[in-house]
């Protein structure tokens, strides 16, 4: 290897070291934020259905106002319908598709109206008995308060969005005390990228929301749970699981779009579709007041196997219409909270009849498959179930369940619960992403290293004979002395030049724009771009200044090719021998 050579493996800006530090602070602040948000779902819960001022637990199915229910959820949606209207209208909508837009349409850029609004929406949302989880909001919030932070700082648009997502996953990570999954749901979901500038400051985030936990908020799992090692005949009920997630996943996704079609048909300003929306929580929650809303506590019964067949039945039929319904009216809640039940419902009826295994596992499996495949995030699913159970056990049955679920999902719906809202709002997202073929390769790899320049004591007269006449070769041509780069020239700029003067007194002292042979090609593409040229020369290094060779735009298709041929090209590069042979035999 040159020693010469200063490639790194990865970016290594001091940079990183400013953002993590704010990144710890906006950690600390989600888990602030993420308290409030769950005092806030608390006092509305007490106020809406107890009629009484208090941020204690207590679960809204345990009401005593009969019919009068029915009521609760509609006030509930008037009051979010005007804070939309007259507030911010991105508090309408779970949360995440709202993060990623941002990140990815407005350079992480939210207003403060969002920070404030959002959580004071869903908690009334949820306290009046909407079906939705905490998480979405606070991700939300969380994002919020990380990109006002950042708004001031000098950053890059880059360096807000680590700042946005560490908040999205700190708030997360509060919620549910799963820093890991945080992380993980920061890359599969939320980044796009996988580099030190943003996964850094994401972890540190997460890991202060962490620690910082236990002082606001109950520690150790949300759901403890232990089952027993699985025998490998439970590999097939794992496929079969994972089908049945992903079918569920692909139905709850394709009905949530379906209603939200529905209710844009309205002849009703959409301030007013909260309201119908909690009327169909109100109905649902009056025939099944468990479907109310979180439901951590009923999650955890569908978990230990405490509910009857016929109880879950009626649960997960009222959950899923008045969760699609409300969700689909544009009010403000989670999705996570609401798939984490539905699978595991499904999970705790099915289980019984699955072979191989206890049944007690199957509603984690269920619950965490289902939440794999309707998020895309199978990983993030996998720690996720870990982290909220602690059950060691249930792994390597949800990594196998999880992973048949998604790809079912990726291969049966073209976008997902969270993408399909943007791609309505003209904005289509790929969420493939891998090495740009452009970073694994250096400027010396592509350049052109037999150059043909033009020496700086040359006359202009000689020049546009030699290298400017009808039919140049090239368009502009590196003018060296003595072996050093003075600069680029081209026809352009020796247009109205006196033939007697030397090519070298055309520069100034100005540095010229080159490129470095040791850059990647994604360097050296962007700095074409924005300098709005075909070609650089190539120096061995800045002091010098000794041309090595040109890249040009074209040089960097290269890559691209090399590219297409790992990825389109098939060719079978080995045979088993034995083929061979009887092959060789029949001929």
């Amino acid at each position: 290897m040159n020693k010469y050579d200063s490639r790194r493996d990865f970016d290594g800006q001091a940079r990183l070291l400013l953002i993590a530090s704010i990144a710890a602070v906006v950690g600390a602040l989600s888990n602030v934020t993420a308290d409030l948000l769950l005092h806030a779902i608390r006092f509305f819960t007490n106020l809406f259905f107890f009629q009484k001022f208090s941020t204690a637990f207590t679960s809204p199915a345990t009401h005593t106002l009969g019919a009068w229910v029915i009521a609760v959820p509609v006030i509930g949606g008037l009051i979010i319908g005007l804070i939309a209207r007259y507030g911010s209208e991105a508090i309408r909508g779970h949360g995440i598709p709202e993060a990623i837009e941002a990140i990815l349409f407005k350079k992480s850029t939210m207003s403060p109206k969002v920070a404030v609004l959002k959580p004071l929406a869903s908690g009334i949302a949820i306290g009046s008995g909407g079906p939705f989880g905490a998480e979405g909001p606070i991700i939300m919030t969380g994002g919020a308060v990380g990109s006002l932070i950042a708004q001031h700082f000098h950053l890059s648009a880059a360096e807000r969005k680590a700042l946005l997502v560490a908040g999205a996953v700190a708030g997360m990570t509060a919620v549910f005390g799963t820093p890991i999954a945080a992380v993980l749901l920061a890359v599969e979901l939320l980044l796009f990228e996988l580099r030190p500038r943003s996964l850094a400051p994401v972890a540190v985030a997460c890991a202060v929301a962490g620690f910082l936990r236990p002082l606001l908020i109950e520690s150790g799992p949300l759901f403890p749970l232990h089952t027993a090692v699985l025998p490998p005949s439970a590999l097939l009920s794992c496929l079969i699981a994972g089908l049945l997630c992903g079918a569920l996943a692909w139905l709850l996704s394709t009905s949530l779009y379906r209603v939200e079609d529905a209710f844009h048909k309205l002849p009703l300003h959409w301030m007013w579709w909260p309201a119908i929306g909690g009327l169909a929580v109100g109905v649902g929650g009056y025939f099944q007041p468990r479907a109310l809303g979180v439901g951590y506590d009923v999650i955890a019964d569908l978990l230990n196997n405490h509910m009857t067949a016929a109880a879950i039945v009626s649960l997960l039929v009222a959950k899923a219409v008045i969760w699609l319904l409300a969700l689909g009216s544009g009010t403000s809640g989670g999705v996570l909270a609401p798939l984490l039940m539905l699978g595991a419902g499904l999970g705790a009826l099915l289980g019984p009849y699955l072979p191989g295994g206890e049944p007690a596992v199957w509603p984690l499996v269920f619950m965490a498959a289902t939440l794999g495949g309707m998020m895309r995030a199978p990983v993030m699913a996998v720690v996720f179930a870990f982290e909220l159970t602690h059950d060691v056990n249930a792994l390597l049955p949800v990594l196998a369940t999880a992973t048949v679920a998604y790809a079912f999902t990726v291969i049966t719906m073209h976008r997902s619960i969270l993408t399909e809202k943007i791609a309505r709002r003209g904005h289509h997202i790929y969420r493939e992403y891998g090495i740009d073929p452009m970073e694994r390769h250096s400027v010396a790899e592509v350049m052109t290293s037999a150059v043909e320049s033009i020496d700086a004591d040359a006359l202009i007269a000689d020049v546009v004979h030699t290298h400017f006449h009808a039919h140049p070769r090239h368009r502009a041509y590196p003018v060296v002395r003595d072996g050093a780069l003075v600069g680029m020239l081209d026809r352009h700029g020796i247009a109205s030049k006196p033939d007697a003067v030397r090519v070298g007194e055309l520069f100034g002292v100005n540095v010229p724009i080159v490129a470095l042979a040791d850059e990647t090609c994604r360097t050296l593409a962007t700095r074409l771009a924005v300098h709005n040229v075909g070609r650089l020369p190539v120096v061995a290094d800045m002091r010098s200044r000794r041309l090595v060779g040109i890249v040009s735009h074209r040089d960097l298709m290269k890559p691209a090719l090399g590219l297409h041929a790992e990825e389109l090209e098939r060719q079978t590069v080995r045979r088993v021998r034995f083929l061979r042979k009887a092959r060789a035999d029949i001929g």
